[in-house]
């Protein structure tokens, strides 16, 4: 009997590390040839793509249609997935992967039809750029061809691989806009909502100007300086159907701030522009009534942080600009970027005919090299933010109001557009309705038509490429003004010593920007058009330039620009104080600013909630001890950092949480109304009406006290649920960054070794160092064109998608320990060679 369940044992064994051999024998047969020799007919000139030990792609070619097809190969190798699941999210067809956990994902991407407008804008493109298309394409396939069994996520997931598409990258194109320009989308329905949920008084309130402002030419908006109105009436779902999650407790009692952060009135930039009525009833005040406290997720969106900015030659050792970029995502494996070089020959041509074959003439054109180094995004030919080490050029997302929300009169016709959305479960029916303007929304029973930059086809285009051939800030600047992206704080230097900013990306052509809705009978009656008449800044007499998503346009532009959701300006003003502090800087200079992690924003509130505390030596006598040594920074061991970024986050939600918590059973996102907070915050803390007292509180003291309470106490719940141990809210811990593949949940005892290291936060929002758990620099770039030996690029992960790779992991080591990762790549360990296949 025993040997027979010592062979039963045995076989089981036997069996699991067969099972477990088969696996790892298909993962590595799933890796892709790094080496080799191929000939195709789809280049015209042999080529090369070689990786370093980083991965680093390397190509070489004739021109940059070559160039393209080798790239697409390289991102076929190493990310197709992460391709396949943006060109997926923009069409909306995840739920043919995941199943209906997916359905209000596909449903919200099927609202913009980016399939059929993916058609169209390839239709409209120049020859040049379809073509760059198509050769890409053709690379991506040849990767896909070559497997003989497919990338791990599709033998994990038992997914089927499809052929890459040339439309597919104009939906890659479009998931961008989505994750950068679809929080304008949600902000300007929220603004339409609390407009004519509560009328103008709180209306301008809540979105009053604040006093953090950081614009290039030093315009300020006019603060608000009108009375804090009553508390409103809330209406009755918002009363009885909250539907926001719960928020970290988080609030202070009143002690003034210090002088040079206590500005309580500061009033609101739709001031600064005329305010369309959108049919919005304006003319009834709330009026005051008893307030019962909801919970409220008084969390800022995850969905801002970048910064770049720059020096002219003359603040330089070396006479050349300086280029400071991180741009800030969402942090996963694998990472957005790529890292990549193209090497090509360009040539210009004395006479552009597009309808001819992409043959040189010697006599009528020009051949120039061209070397881009940078970063590339899987799905689109290009390097997206890099160097040609004459200029570079970085990006931030601009917020630039991009779209209108246009409330249709009761007799304005429609139409219902049918269509199914495939699903793992079930199929489901999906109906659309569309007008003349876009696309329509109905909020509170009236109907709403998205009129969006994304929507149009001039949305779209790939001239970004043509930065590889700039020889100045002046050309960089030309090609700034004709790329199409998602419209970005573009910031350019050059090896002569020139910087510049501008809006790099397409910008909709209109006489006045809208803050709500607004009424169709404003729409203009002509197509919409590209904006062309946009503000250029070179070379200004402080050789200084930074943008950090805040307004850098002047007031002045703000009514025909508008307000897509900027950021509060605390962190633009902290960057360029720090680039007022030095007169001469180097690349470890400007790293040193893109780590800054001190907590000016947050000073007041520290002050505020110690002079409160100190009324309580008894209950708070720890606290206070932890407040007293908080650093004034997001540091590892700061523990104070914590309790007052939680302080003020639960007194946020504590005086408007139910007031935003009505605006979100409407179906809208109020959390977008949030960036723009703080100064009606510190108005209500300074002046402490009675009305704004929920139902409980004696007083303002007691509101905020009662708030650091409840934040303690959740923060404690949350980290310390056994030893209520404050050391555990350290701000390393509580801020842990945590880069994660989407599939190691779903991976059964080794699917964390798919996840990189956890590592300690380091910064908060408001900071130049941005970071939360899952969100933060995708990048740290640091470039002086001709001087790219100390050039810097450090990521925070690795080439490759597969976690057999050699090239899975590394690099994410010097992100985590704020090193420097050269730009440049390294000795060659792998090579890809092409050469043209004879027809004949």
């Amino acid at each position: 009997m025993l040997n027979w369940i010592k062979w039963l044992v045995l076989g089981a064994i036997a069996l699991v590390v067969l099972a477990l051999g088969g696996v790892y024998m298909a993962l590595h047969l799933s890796l892709p040839t790094l080496d080799g020799n191929h000939a195709t007919s789809r280049i015209t000139a042999p080529a090369t793509l070689a990786r370093d030990n980083m991965g680093h792609a390397v190509i070489h070619a004739q021109d940059k249609f070559d160039a393209a097809y080798a790239l697409g190969f390289a991102h076929g190798q190493d990310r197709f997935f992460q391709m396949d699941l943006q060109r997926r999210s923009a069409s909306g067809r995840l739920a043919e992967w995941v199943g209906d956990v997916a359905l209000e994902i596909d449903k919200n991407a099927r609202f913009h039809q980016f399939s059929t407008r993916a058609v169209k804008v390839f239709d409209s493109l120049p020859l040049t750029h379809k073509q760059l298309l198509v050769s890409y394409s053709h690379g991506v396939n040849a990767a896909l061809d070559e497997y003989t069994v497919p990338p791990f996520e599709y033998i994990a997931a038992g997914l089927t691989l499809t052929p890459w598409q040339p439309t597919d990258s104009i939906l890659v194109a479009y998931s961008m806009y989505l994750d950068l320009q679809g929080g304008q989308i949600e902000i300007d329905l929220a603004r339409t909502a609390l407009k004519e949920t509560y009328g103008m008084p709180l209306y301008n309130f809540i979105t009053q100007p604040s006093r953090y402002q950081a614009a290039l030419d030093g315009s300020e908006l006019a603060l608000y300086h009108a009375d804090v109105p009553p508390y409103p009436v809330l209406p009755e779902p918002a009363l009885t159907e909250p539907t926001s999650p719960k928020a970290i407790s988080t609030e202070a009692i009143s002690t003034e701030p210090s002088p040079s952060e206590s500005t309580p009135s500061e009033p609101s930039q739709r001031e600064q522009a005329p305010k369309p009525s959108g049919g919005i009833d304006d003319s009834v005040p709330p009026i005051t009534a008893e307030i019962s406290l909801q919970s409220y997720n008084a969390e800022e969106l995850p969905d801002i942080g970048s910064n770049n900015w720059a020096v002219t030659g003359n603040l330089t050792a070396t006479g050349s600009g300086l280029l400071a970029n991180d741009m800030h995502l969402g942090l996963r494996v694998p990472i957005i970027w790529y890292r990549t070089q193209l090497n090509y020959k360009d040539t210009t041509q004395a006479t552009s005919n597009e309808g001819q074959s992409f043959g040189l003439s010697s006599t009528n054109s020009s051949v120039t090299a061209v070397s881009v180094t940078g970063v590339s995004l899987p799905g689109l030919p290009g390097v997206i933010v890099g160097t040609n080490n004459k200029v570079a050029w970085g990006f931030t997302n601009a917020n630039l109001d991009n779209l209108d929300w246009i409330a249709l009169a009761d007799d304005t016709p429609t139409q219902m557009v049918d269509e199914v959305i495939v699903s793992k479960e079930v199929s489901h029916n999906y109906t659309l309705e569309l007008s003349e303007y876009g696309p329509v929304k109905h909020v509170n029973g009236k109907r709403y038509a998205l009129n969006w930059v994304a929507h149009h086809p001039f949305a779209v285009n790939l001239a970004i490429v043509d930065l590889g051939t700039a020889n100045n800030v002046d050309d960089a600047i030309a090609v700034g003004k004709d790329i199409a992206i998602p419209t970005q704080n573009m910031v350019i230097v050059d090896d002569s010593g020139s910087a510049a900013w501008l809006p790099g990306g397409a910008v909709m052509n209109r006489e006045q920007a809208s803050f709500t809705a607004i009424d169709e009978n404003s729409v203009a009656t002509t197509q919409p058009t590209r904006a062309t008449n946009l503000p250029v800044v070179k070379n200004p007499s402080s050789n200084r330039i930074w943008t950090a998503n805040a307004r850098v346009i002047s007031a002045d532009d703000v009514a025909r620009l508008g307000d897509g959701g900027y950021a509060l300006g605390a962190r633009g003003q902290q960057i360029r104080d720090r680039l007022f502090e030095k007169d001469q800087f180097n690349e470890n200079d400007f790293y040193a600013i893109q780590l800054d992690n001190h907590a000016q924003f947050l000073l007041p509130w520290q002050q505020l909630l110690s002079g409160l505390l100190l009324n309580d030596n008894i209950e708070f006598k720890a606290d206070l001890a932890y407040l007293r040594k908080w650093g004034e920074c997001a540091c590892e061991e700061s523990v104070g950092y914590t309790l007052v970024k939680h302080f003020r986050k639960e007194v946020v939600s504590q005086l408007f949480g139910n007031i935003l918590n009505s605006i979100d059973t409407q179906g809208v996102q109020s959390r977008s109304l949030l960036r723009g907070i703080e100064p009606a915050v510190w108005q209500l803390i300074h002046t402490q009406p009675d009305s704004w007292l929920p139902e409980g509180s004696e007083s303002f003291d007691d509101l905020l006290v009662d708030a650091y309470r409840k934040a303690k106490h959740s923060l404690l719940d949350k980290y310390s649920p056994v030893e209520a141990n404050m050391e555990d809210l350290r701000w390393g811990s509580v801020n842990a960054l945590t880069v994660k593949h989407p599939f190691s949940k779903q991976i059964p005892f080794v699917g964390h070794k798919l996840n990189m290291d956890t590592v300690e936060g380091f910064g908060d929002t408001y900071m130049p160092a941005v970071q939360s758990a899952t969100f933060g620099a995708s990048e740290r770039f640091f470039v002086s064109p001709g001087h790219l030996d100390d050039a810097i690029l450090t990521l925070p992960g690795a080439q490759s998608g597969h976690p057999l790779s050699p090239f899975f992991k590394t690099g994410f080591s010097d992100y985590a320990t704020q090193a420097a990762t050269p730009l440049l790549p390294g000795k060659r360990v792998h090579l890809r060679q092409w050469y043209p296949k004879d027809e004949g």
